[in-house]
């Protein structure tokens, strides 16, 4: 992997109102990691940042990073990490990792495809990408931006695994070599989409079942808002509420008993 030269300037701002005043002068806050060093905070030009962000195969960007007024001329970084607005998409922070040009790192990498496959070719099969990234470990200077895969041979029901991936020289693929990276799936027919059609409208279905009374018989389905109760249900409930309410009159009118002297 090639280095891009970067440069950073040491930041003094770390509150909320700094930072976004900072981000507002046209610069991004920024944050360099290290095994053997402390974190420090840094900030980059945006510009210079978006064009390099904007040119990169991927998102493992190695920097020769050179920080201004600092006692080390440059130093070897990865982007680990770009965080963007949600809403405007503009860059907000940026987080840095320095590595030694001897020691190996771990990073994850696109898979991208070379070739038509020939189950799509001929049988018009479905290309999947099971994995989009993989996992690799090689020193900065063999780190691949992207993995390719020749997917010419690929037929129908095929697929390219892990361990069949040939990697770069200096380069360790890392993970379970029998996961499938990259597949062809045969077409879906009309019948088995019209199936699959009907299936879904089927458990879509709501089965109306009829409340039951106590006595065994089926209950009349519930009225519409704004229909009138039936009229045996209806005098039936005005004369036990009559009744409720002559019993509660009584018992308030019941004197109660004086004590004697």
């Amino acid at each position: 992997m090639k280095t891009v030269p970067l440069t950073a300037y040491p930041r003094s701002a770390t509150r909320r109102g700094g930072v976004k005043k900072l981000r507002t002068d046209g610069r991004v806050p920024a944050v360099v990691y290290g095994r053997e060093i402390k974190p420090q905070n840094l900030e980059i030009n945006k510009v210079e940042l978006e064009n390099l962000i904007k040119h990169s195969v991927s998102e493992n960007i190695l920097l020769d990073l050179n920080v201004s007024q600092d006692a080390r001329a440059k130093r070897l970084v990865l982007v680990q990490d770009i965080q963007h607005n949600p809403l405007t998409g503009s860059l907000v922070h940026i987080d840095l990792h320095e590595v030694l040009e001897n020691e190996k790192v771990t990073v994850m990498v696109p898979v991208e495809t070379v070739g038509e496959a020939a189950g799509v070719k001929n049988g018009g099969g479905v290309l999947e990408h099971v994995l989009f990234k993989i996992k690799v470990r090689a020193l900065p200077k063999d780190l691949p931006e992207v993995i390719e895969v020749d997917v010419s041979s690929l037929e129908i029901g095929k697929a390219v695994h892990l361990g069949e991936i040939k990697a770069p020289a200096g380069v360790e693929i890392l993970g379970d070599k029998h996961i499938s990276v990259i597949a062809v799936a045969a077409p879906i027919t009309e019948a088995q989409e019209a199936a699959a059609t009907a299936e879904g409208a089927a458990t879509g279905e709501v089965e109306m079942i009829k409340e039951k009374k106590e006595d065994g018989t089926e209950a009349a389905p519930a009225g519409k808002a704004g229909e009138k109760a039936p009229a045996g249900k209806g005098a039936a409930g005005v004369e036990k509420g009559a009744d409720k309410a002559g019993a509660k009159g009584e018992k308030a009118a019941e004197p109660k008993a004086e004590k004697k002297k």
